[in-house]
Order: structure tokens, then sequence, then C-alpha cells
């Protein structure tokens, strides 16, 4: 997608250790009519009248996630990392490492909100090695429920996360993939 290609290459900053940062409107501060776009392209791709929840992890995926599940009218939900007090029943668990973090995080979610009956769409807003995407893969199988894609704004391309994925079969669409991120030379991307 050129739009968010140009985005990042005007906004986006390279930090030290392969950090791509585009928290200005991506991901801590939301430009949330240029997110709907982002859902619009999503929609292009994926047959969003299939899909019955939309499934992200938590906390910068909610934002793009949202938008997207009001965008198609589509219930989101999204993986917590932490239980509090509230989530009661069974719980879908998956241990994942967090590139973000560096340490380990367990993603959950209830039960109650995917089951058997869901077709669900994955959608985040970044992708380095696929950690967090393997997690939330892990709770659609254990739902039972069907894969009907995946949804990624930004995939750093050469972390090979996308690639893992793509090559076990899964229908990954990343709107922007970063093939190399240098601070002097800036931005290159693949061409999908």
């Amino acid at each position: 997608m050129e739009a968010l290609k140009q985005r990042i290459c005007r906004e986006g900053k390279i930090l030290p250790g392969n950090i791509i940062k585009v928290d200005g409107f991506l991901n801590h501060c939301v430009d949330t009519r240029f997110m709907g776009e982002l859902a619009e392209e999503f929609a292009r791709h994926f047959d969003v009248s299939k899909v019955t929840k939309i499934l992200t992890a938590e906390a910068s995926g909610i934002a793009l996630a949202a938008v997207c599940s009001y965008k198609y009218g589509i219930p989101m939900v999204f993986a917590k990392k932490a239980k509090s007090d509230n989530i009661e029943g069974g719980l879908y668990k998956s241990e994942v490492m967090s590139y973000t973090y560096k340490k380990k995080v367990t993603l959950i979610c209830a039960k109650d909100w995917i089951t058997s009956d869901d077709k669900v769409l994955i959608i985040d807003d970044f992708m380095a090695r696929g950690e967090a995407m393997h997690g939330l893969l892990d709770i659609v199988k254990q739902a039972g429920a069907e894969l009907v894609g995946i949804g990624i704004a930004v995939e750093k391309g050469f972390q090979g996360g996308g690639d893992t994925l793509r090559s076990e079969g899964h229908d990954l669409y990343s709107l922007a993939i970063i093939d190399e991120a240098d601070p002097e030379t800036g931005f290159r991307f693949r061409e999908v």
C-alpha cells in the first residue's frame, strides 16, 4: 500500500536493534482516519463477509483491529497478556516470546469469545519474527475455529516471520513489507 509506505518513510524512525518506530500514526498516537484506509485495503484482499471475529494481541494491535471491526461490523477480540480478575471460565493460552519486550508472555483469551463456530481474521499492526502471530494462531486452533487470514499493517520482512507463515500455507497479507531499514539510507520495501 503506497500511502502506508510513504507514511513510514516520512514519519518512521529506525532505532538500534532493528526497532522500527511508527508510533506517531500507527500504535501510540493513532491516526484513526488512516487506520480506516488500512481497513479498507484489508477488505479488498479478504472476504470479510465470511468473517465472524477479528482477533489481535494486546496492546498495540487493538487500535487497527478495532477500526477494522467497526468498518466490517464484526466483533473484535484481543488476546490479553495478563489474566485479570474479571476473566472467568476457561481460557485459551499460548506462550510466546515478545520481540518488543524481550521476554516470554502468555497470550490468553476467554473461551467464551472464540468458538468452533467462528471464522477468524487476525489483524495486527506490526510483525517481526511472527512469535505473537503463532500465539494467535494457536488460540484459533485451540478454539477449533477456522482461520480466514492474517492482515498485518507493517511487516519486517528481513526478520522472516512473514515468510515462515506464508510457507506454512497461511493467507498473510501485509500492507507494507520492509526488507531493509538503515539509519543512513532509510527504508527499502518489498514489492508485493
